[in-house]
C-alpha cells in the first residue's frame, strides 16, 4: 500500500509539472500564431488546427513536459496495478494542487484564499482516502470486456476528436472531459491487461486492452493538448478531474473487486467526493485575470491564447 501511494504521488508530480510546462509551450505556440496574424491556424469553427496544435507540441517546454507525462504515465500505471482505482485515480488527479502551486512561479498566477482551501480540502481528502482504502481487486476479467473497453476507448475519442473538431473554440469543457474519460479508459485498461504479471509477451500483444490503453491514452492527450489552446479552462479541467476519477473509481468497485476496509466505506466515499469537489473547485477558483500579471494573461481569440492552466 505505502509503495502503491508513494508511486501515484510521484505520478501526479510527472504530470502537474508537466501540464505546466506543456501550458508555457502552448502560450508561445499561440503568442506566434498571433504575432504572424495566421488565418492557419483555427478551424472554420474557430477551434485550432491539426497544425497549429502541432506548433504547440515541438515547443521544448512542452516536449519536456510531455516526457514528464510519459514517465508519469509508468508511475501511474504501476500504481493502478498496486491500489484499488478509486484511490489511485485521484490521488494521481491531486496533481491539480502541483499544477495551481507550480503556477505561482512559471506563469505568475497569484493563489487566492479560496484556492488554498481548496487544495487543503484535496489534500485532507486524500489522508481520508489512504486511511479507508483496502486491497485492490484481482483485476481478472473476460476477455469479451476488454474487447468492449477497445471499442468504448476508439468511439470516445474519434467521435470526440471529431465534435471537437465541429465545435471549435466552444469545445474547451467538452475537450477536457473527453481527455480525462480517455486517461481514465487508460487506468482501466492498465489495470486489466493480460500478460504483465507475470510477463508472456504473447499474452500481452494479443489483449484488447493494450490497444484500449493505446487508443485512449494517445487521444487523450490530444483533446488535452487543444483543451490547452482554446481558452479559458476552468471548466474542462474540472470536467478532467471528473472524467478521470469517478468513472474509473466506479468501475473499479462494481467490476474489478475494488474494496475499502471493513467498516470504512463511508470514509472512502466522503473522501472520494470531497477530493474530486476540491479538485474541481482549484480548477473553478483557479483562473488568473488580466490584472493577475499572468503572461498572456487576457482573452483568448479564436482559441489563440489559453488563460490557464488544464491539468491532468
Amino acid at each position: 500500500m505505502i509503495i502503491g501511494l508513494l508511486t501515484a504521488v510521484a505520478a501526479s508530480a510527472c504530470y502537474g509539472t508537466g501540464s505546466v510546462l506543456q501550458a508555457v509551450g502552448s502560450r508561445k505556440s499561440a503568442r506566434r500564431e498571433a504575432a504572424a496574424s495566421s488565418t492557419t491556424g483555427v478551424t472554420q469553427h474557430g477551434g485550432p488546427s491539426l497544425s497549429s496544435t502541432a506548433k504547440a507540441a515541438v515547443t521544448w517546454e512542452f516536449m519536456v513536459g510531455t516526457v514528464l507525462d510519459f514517465i508519469g504515465f509508468g508511475l501511474g500505471a504501476l500504481a493502478a496495478r498496486l491500489l484499488p482505482l478509486f484511490l489511485s485515480q485521484t490521488v494521481i488527479s491531486a496533481n491539480l494542487v502541483i499544477t495551481a502551486v507550480l503556477s505561482i512561479k512559471l506563469l505568475g498566477i497569484r493563489l487566492s484564499r479560496a484556492e488554498w482551501s481548496s487544495i487543503a480540502v484535496v489534500c485532507s481528502a486524500l489522508v481520508l482516502l489512504a486511511t479507508a482504502a483496502g486491497p485492490e481487486g484481482s483485476g481478472h476479467t473476460p476477455v469479451a470486456t476488454h474487447w468492449w473497453l477497445l471499442i468504448a476507448s476508439v468511439v470516445l475519442i474519434g467521435g470526440g476528436i471529431l465534435i471537437v473538431r465541429l465545435l471549435g473554440g466552444r469545445a474547451a469543457i467538452l475537450a477536457g472531459l473527453l481527455s480525462g474519460l480517455g486517461f481514465g479508459a487508460l487506468g482501466v485498461g492498465v489495470r486489466v491487461l493480460n500478460g504483465v504479471d507475470p510477463f508472456h509477451l504473447p499474452s500481452l500483444l494479443g489483449d484488447p486492452a493494450l490497444y484500449a490503453i493505446l487508443v485512449s491514452g494517445i487521444g487523450g492527450m490530444y483533446l488535452h493538448t487543444v483543451a490547452l489552446q482554446i481558452g479559458s479552462v476552468n471548466g474542462a479541467t474540472a470536467a478532467l478531474v471528473v472524467g478521470e476519477t469517478v468513472i474509473p473509481g466506479i468501475l473499479g468497485v462494481l467490476w474489478l473487486g475494488d474494496a475499502s476496509r471493513p467498516g470504512f466505506a463511508w470514509v472512502a466515499v466522503l473522501g472520494f467526493v470531497v477530493a474530486v469537489a476540491g479538485a474541481v473547485a482549484v480548477a473553478w477558483f483557479g483562473e488568473p485575470g488580466p490584472e493577475s500579471g499572468a503572461p498572456g494573461a487576457g482573452t483568448a481569440e479564436s482559441g489563440a491564447l489559453p488563460t490557464e492552466v488544464a491539468a491532468r
